[in-house]
């Protein structure tokens, strides 16, 4: 650790929240700038719902969402209409403040009116949905899924998902929502920092029992009852990358504006926590995702009355351990270098026992840092600590003709993107109209597009015709920039922001291609300015060779 910072470079940061180092100038971080902004539950559903009016059949795996407190009139519109239309609907949502985490300020309610205005909602925004009424069940149960995912790249896209996951029991058997239990978080919110404080939670000495267990235990007991596994898996594959896609286009802008192209500067990985919730009939449906999901191997255990003693979670052990280990083998910048050092990975008791004999040098909760560096059958001296090789061809386990990986697990990290693009490719229609917008934002390191670059983007791309005037051009700009800055979006610049950007786009579009569903007019204004900005460039280029 260096909470002062560190003068020589490295070749991978881990940060423990957030981007926010502007002097590294090499090496790869492990956080994307502008992640955890971007996975706010706000931010998140403004992407989805931007994917939703695009794609609807594609993007049917988030639950209707409004923003509150701008969206409210809306929600209480929306809600009586549809009582209206089928009377015997009896709906349930679920609040979930912007910001929160680990369950906090969540609450349900079965009616518009029931929403707490008053205060806090204004200060702290939030999102409604509609609550998912009929979960798939496990010993009566609720339960959700966590899947860790790597990010490994933007721009060529990479996605990874981990074989693996944690699935997090409710400890109250579930009832579909009244007005009686409505109040029962230990039946509703799956959390584990919420249920772990239930008298019923079952800390798991095995991964298929208790309150939280592998993922891989609840496929096997589905699949012993003749579920289809395989399109369960494919279903959430899909919607893994459905979500990164929505995510990409703004991340895109904080990436360039953070770390500029044609400038020095770290690439960036980051692990997510993808929250799934499976329904009834085994469709899942995304929850949240999460910019720093835990990675914590243990839980507290009281003791005594206000004791509390640090126990090992076989379950997240089993888990965590292998997505960290396999993130650093994936992004590891010496993996080519390093043809002769043999890893061995010791197995789970081992490794609990090189814990204890670790614990004298290192902290508890750094030790596995150390079993990483050190998981060979023994101890690298200090003397030899800057040659990772030194002395192991002497060792009888030691074969130089073995590649450096060959003790190692196969990885739990299934690369689905690029491997699947094919299929998702025509879907990241966003993306090319953020690559237009960060074309003509001007300044690097800027996320905001101002008047003048609106202006060009129109004469460029040859939207500006005697239907559509300049001034025209102004006062969309004008309306669209003033509303979304209304919303409290980011005030530390002014200027149109990428969503603001995107609505106008679509704006303009819809006048241009007015027969066509807005997939397919978005598409064809997206032809029509890369067709003329290429004309453009190679018009500026044969003037420059001239």
């Amino acid at each position: 650790q260096f909470p002062f910072g560190r003068r020589l470079p490295c070749d991978i940061y881990w940060h423990g929240v957030s981007f926010h180092d502007n002097d590294i100038f090499s090496g790869q971080v492990n956080k994307f700038p502008g992640m955890t902004e971007m996975v706010r539950k706000i931010t998140l559903s403004r992407a989805v719902r931007t994917m939703q009016d695009l794609f609807p059949l594609e993007y049917n795996f988030y639950p209707r969402s409004w923003i509150l407190p701008e969206e409210f009139p809306l929600f209480v519109a929306e809600v009586r209409m549809m009582k209206d239309s089928d009377p015997s609907w009896k709906p349930t949502f679920i609040v979930k403040p912007d910001g929160g985490c680990q369950g906090d300020g969540i609450y349900l309610i079965k009616d518009p009116s029931d929403i707490r205005l008053t205060g806090s909602i204004q200060s702290r925004p939030a999102v409604v949905q509609e609550y998912i009424c009929k979960p798939l069940l496990v010993d009566k149960l609720k339960f959700d899924i966590r899947l860790y995912v790597l990010l490994k790249s933007l721009e060529p896209l990479e996605i990874y998902i981990a074989k693996d996951g944690l699935s997090r029991f409710c400890t109250e058997p579930y009832q579909e929502p009244t007005l009686k239990n409505l109040h029962q978080v230990f039946m509703h919110l799956t959390n584990y920092s919420l249920n772990i404080h239930s008298e019923n939670f079952i800390h798991s000495d095995n991964v298929n029992t208790g309150s939280k267990r592998t993922f891989s235990s609840i496929l096997c007991r589905l699949s012993s009852r003749g579920a289809d596994v395989k399109k369960l898996w494919s279903d959430i594959i899909s919607l893994v990358i459905k979500t990164v896609i929505a995510l990409t286009p703004e991340l895109k802008v904080y990436y360039q504006s953070d770390i500029p192209a044609g400038k020095p500067g770290p690439t960036c990985f980051q692990i997510l926590g993808f929250d799934i919730l499976l329904m009834k009939n085994l469709k899942p449906m995304l929850l949240e995702v999460n910019a720093n999901p835990s990675m914590r191997i243990e839980h507290e255990q009281e003791l005594s009355p206000g004791v509390f003693e640090n126990v090992p979670s076989p379950v997240d052990e089993e888990v965590k351990v292998a997505v960290i280990r396999d993130t650093l083998r994936l992004v590891d910048p010496q993996k080519k270098k390093r043809k002769d050092v043999q890893i061995i990975l010791p197995k789970p008791f081992e490794r609990r026992q090189h814990i204890e004999s670790c614990k004298n040098k290192v902290n508890l909760r750094y030790s596995y840092v150390m079993c990483y560096r050190c998981q060979t059958s023994e101890h690298v001296s200090e003397a030899n600590e800057e040659l990772p090789g030194a002395g192991l061809a002497d060792r009888p386990e030691y074969d130089s003709t073995r590649s450096p990986e060959a003790g190692l697990p196969s990885l739990c990290l299934k690369q689905v993107f690029p491997k699947y693009a094919k299929q998702f490719n025509y879907l990241r229609l966003v993306d090319r109209v953020a690559a237009l917008f960060i074309r003509f934002l001007g300044v690097k390191g800027t996320t905001k597009l101002g008047p003048t670059g609106f202006r060009t983007f129109i004469r460029n791309c040859k939207l500006s015709n005697s239907n559509f005037s300049m001034a025209s051009v102004d006062i969309l700009y004008i309306d669209i920039t003033r509303r979304w800055n209304s919303m409290g979006i980011d005030h530390k610049e002014s200027g149109m922001c990428l969503q603001a950007f995107v609505e106008a786009f679509f704006c303009l579009a819809q006048k241009k291609y007015k027969s066509l569903p807005l997939h397919e007019q978005v598409a064809s204004l997206i032809n029509f300015c890369e067709y003329h900005l290429a004309a453009l460039d190679e018009k500026r280029l044969v003037c420059g060779r001239g």
